[in-house]
């Protein structure tokens, strides 16, 4: 395997890893990269822009990362917060009216950001159309009645943290939360990553194509069957599982121009390892050039637990800070101290204060793990004997 990019010294187990992922753990096209108390210390990359073409990944090759992009996305309320705009503690009926029916007009702000709103899925799925059309899916989930009282336990919102997180945004700053990330988080830090890919990146022919993958035969560690409960709750139609899965139903084609250039922020997030990576670099400090994102106070709110426990959609015990996944044994970070977010299939990023790491892992080869897939922990591990 072809592995382009660079290493600094000492951080060598990482393309070790991430070669064995291509020859062992069936990777096709893939990046990683990881800042160290705001400095680039690994960028690597290799394997095909396409899961299944020939054309070689390259330096600026940019991929979908799934729920990869809830961690992005949520820095756009947080920074609303930040700047005196947003109160976490206030009602989202105080901000989005419509919002208060079926019993939601005392949800706050902080538990639609920690996965407490009780909405995780629809009556009705939406069609792909609908759900990237921006009203659509704000006015399903404020006619939706929760699942659960509100605030009384905690759910993945899969889907529907898209239309929660993007109209609340639209309500408060005028802005879809695609313009306000564009415009005052990565133009400011010069990161290749979207929600709602422009014409211009599109046209450009520098973001590769996804496909499903199954794991190669001796890849064993990647058939490790889920606990019962788990596999039952995604097979059942009925379940909240995958209801909140199949909140746009049927699934869209992640690859069709107009589902790329859509906005939705629990899904459909555009961008490179390296832009990941410097993100996440900067929500803890300062990265190479001076630019940051959360003052130290943000940051200590972004990883402080929220949700913790049974996940009453995911099926396993799963920890929140406000709109970031937290270290625990369904999605295995660095330390009890990261903050961040997987995508299902593969794509991972985090921050970790304490260590000062941004990480960034995206794929083009989506498995069928969930919260911790095991080239991306094959890579956290690498990086922890590294440190």
């Amino acid at each position: 395997m072809d592995i382009q990019g660079v290493v600094a010294e000492g951080f060598e187990p990482l393309r070790d890893a991430f070669v064995r992922n291509f020859e062992v753990l069936g990777d096709r096209g893939a990046a990683v990269a990881v800042y160290r108390d705001g400095r680039k210390v690994v960028d690597l990359w290799g394997g095909t822009r396409d899961a299944d073409g020939t054309e070689p990944w390259t330096e600026d090759t940019a991929q979908i990362v799934r729920s990869a992009t809830k961690g992005v996305a949520a820095a756009v309320p947080l920074l609303l917060h930040q700047r005196g705009l947003l109160d976490l503690d206030a009602p989202v009926g105080a901000y989005w009216p419509e919002f208060k029916a079926g019993g939601k007009e005392r949800i706050l702000v902080r538990d639609l950001l920690a996965h407490r709103a009780g909405v995780p899925a629809l009556d009705r799925g939406l069609t792909a159309a609908e759900a990237a059309d921006g009203v659509s899916g704000p006015r399903a989930v404020a006619a939706q009645h929760p699942y659960w009282e509100p605030g009384t336990g905690h759910g993945y919102h899969a889907q529907t943290y898209s239309w929660l997180l993007s109209e609340l945004v639209l309500r408060v700053t005028g802005r879809t939360l695609g313009s306000v990330l564009a415009e005052d988080i990565a133009e400011p830090l010069g990161l290749d990553f979207w929600i709602g890919l422009p014409d211009a990146e599109a046209d450009a022919g520098r973001v590769g194509r996804v496909a499903p993958v199954e794991p190669p035969e001796r890849a064993g560690m990647l058939r490790t069957r889920p606990r019962r409960n788990v596999s039952e709750a995604y097979a059942d139609p009925a379940s909240l599982t995958r209801r909140a899965f199949a909140a746009i139903d049927p699934l869209p084609d992640e690859n069709a121009p107009a589902y790329r250039a859509a906005e939705l922020p629990a899904s459909n997030g555009i961008g490179t390892a390296r832009a990941l990576a410097r993100f996440y670099g900067a929500t803890i400090g300062v990265v190479e050039d001076g630019a940051r994102i959360f003052t130290p106070t943000t940051t200590e709110l972004a990883a402080r637990e929220h949700s913790a426990g049974p996940d009453r959609v995911l099926v396993v015990n799963t920890r929140f800070g406000a709109g970031y996944m937290l270290h625990g044994p369904a999605s295995p970070l660095l330390s009890p101290a990261s903050f961040g977010h997987p995508g299902r299939g593969g794509s991972l990023a985090f921050a970790d204060p304490e260590a000062g790491i941004g990480f960034g892992y995206v794929t083009n080869a989506l498995a069928k793990s969930v919260t911790a897939d095991p080239r991306a922990q094959a890579l956290v591990r690498a990086l922890k004997s590294a440190l």
